[in-house]
């Protein structure tokens, strides 16, 4: 008769334990059987052979917490080569204080109440690939020494990872967080990669410092994130995200890319010495983005679609403004525009000689003149007009203001094709600037009475002996002639 065959729900790739069908837990040798269903004198031969900085293998193995206990009290809390691959801890997990000094893997572990790794000490490489935590979940001021991985792990309540130190790269790719996340104070050393990650609830990431590059591309806030204080090395990435929450952002030093953003609630951004990519993004809800105590540049606004979005003290000298969506819902404060060549310029074109005045012009313009060193279709003058009325409504300088009213005329100038219109447009380009350099005005009104008063005065020093007609010349006076007379 042939014997009836072992059932097992998973290939787990090790040998499994014996004792009831389906435990996925990995067999301790000599037994045949895991580490769970051992007897008392079993697990104690076991466990005594446990050492300081010795390896553990307990894969597959549901541990309670007595017996994780015992594990830990019988290696010293100092664990070398540690593998929990798919162990269940159907109690508190408290990994306090343990020191792992070879590489700790949980990958696929699942952990029924809480998981405390707090001042934990990984020596080498920590890995947590898709780990299911169904309660807290705490590595707050554990050090990290190699890599931490953290993909698609899900923690069903708060998550806190306070002061943690990652010596290396970190990567939570597709993690999925239902509680509260804490980074505050976190420091990675390299690279942390948060590609896909789900925030259901509030983030917090305030003073988190990245050695690296912090990627949270495609990542999911749908909760109130807080991404306050934050350093990188190399750069901040933040597109294609999504949050449905208040999001604040507070960086310094470092180039952030927002392209293909998408926020539904209030945005708020403090940026220090930053390069800002907002290419393609939507924000549905007020936003305000502004250079704090340091220069901000923006590089991109191109299909930009913000109902209402406050820029303040950013450099938009190289940023085009052609492509956004909705100019009039912006709002530009204190910014910094790209400006005419100083002083005269020759060339071949007619006029061969060209003085340019001093005014702020958009980068649209540079690139149409040619004065961009980029590559870029340039803009046609009569919608570069348009682009200007549009946007001059958005600037609070008066100066800027009227600047950029001068740049729709002149547009509107070099655009038309009737004679006659475009030959009044230069005149009244010639005569006061459209208006709005009234200098000019009182510059030809001075010109114009200096020419009189030299005619007035040449006209005179022409001819100085001719008198003045209808006088007449006055007539000598009789002459009087006394008579002597005698007295006698």
């Amino acid at each position: 008769m042939t014997p009836p065959l072992k059932t097992r729900s998973l290939d787990v790739g090790w040998q499994t334990c014996d004792a009831p069908a389906g435990c996925a837990g990995i067999a301790c040798r000599p037994y045949d059987r895991c580490l769970a269903h051992l007897t008392p004198a079993e697990q104690g031969r076991f466990l005594g052979r446990l050492a300081p900085g010795g390896g553990v293998d307990l894969r597959g193995t549901t541990l309670d917490e007595e017996l994780l206990t015992r594990v830990l009290t019988a290696a010293g809390r100092h664990l070398g080569r540690a593998r929990f691959d798919r162990a269940v801890f159907t109690g508190p997990a408290r990994f306090g204080e343990v020191v792992f000094a070879g590489d700790a893997t949980f990958d696929h572990a699942r952990f029924d109440h809480l998981a405390s790794f707090f001042g934990t000490r990984f020596t080498r490489n920590a890995s947590f690939r898709e780990a299911r935590f169904s309660r807290e979940f705490s590595m707050h001021g554990a050090r990290l020494r190699g890599h931490g991985t953290f993909d698609r792990v899900r923690v069903g309540s708060d998550a806190l990872f306070g002061d943690t130190r990652f010596g290396r790269d970190a990567s939570f790719r597709g993690a999925e967080f239902h509680g509260f996340a804490a980074f505050d104070g976190a420091v990675f050393d390299d690279d942390a990669l948060f590609r896909g990650a789900r925030f259901r609830r509030a983030v917090s990431f305030r003073k988190a410092v990245f050695g690296g590059t912090a990627g949270f591309e495609g990542a999911g806030f749908h909760g109130g994130a807080f991404l306050t204080g934050l350093r990188a090395g190399r750069r901040l990435v933040l597109s294609g995200i999504h949050a449905s929450a208040p999001l604040e952002l507070e960086a310094s030093g470092c180039p952030v890319d927002l392209r293909a953003a998408r926020v539904s609630a209030r945005f708020t951004a403090r940026l220090s010495d930053v390069d800002l990519e907002l290419r393609e993004a939507i924000l549905s809800a007020p936003a305000a983005v502004s250079g704090h105590a340091g220069r901000l540049r923006v590089l991109s606004l191109d299909r930009l679609d913000a109902c209402a979005l406050t820029l303040r003290g950013a450099d938009l000298s190289g940023c085009r403004l052609a492509q956004v969506r909705r100019p009039e819902a912006l709002r530009l404060s204190g910014c910094h525009f790209a400006a005419t060549p100083e002083g005269v310029r020759v060339g071949l074109r007619w006029p061969p000689v060209l003085w340019w005045s001093s005014r702020r012009v958009l980068a649209d313009e540079h690139a149409w003149r040619g004065w961009s060193t980029r590559a870029e279709q340039p803009l046609a003058p009569d919608r570069l007009a348009a682009l200007y009325e549009r946007v001059r409504r958005a600037v609070d300088d008066k100066e800027t203001s009227a600047d950029f009213a001068f740049g729709a005329m002149e547009m509107r100038r070099l655009s038309t094709r009737r004679r006659h219109a475009r030959m009044a447009l230069a005149a009244y380009w010639l005569a006061c600037g459209y208006g709005l350099r009234m200098g000019r005005a009182l510059g030809w009104l001075a010109v114009a009475a200096a020419v009189a008063a030299g005619a007035l005065v040449w006209t005179a020093g022409a001819h100085p002996g001719r008198r003045p007609v209808g006088h007449r010349s006055p007539s000598p006076a009789p002459a009087v002639h006394a008579t002597a007379t005698g007295i006698g």
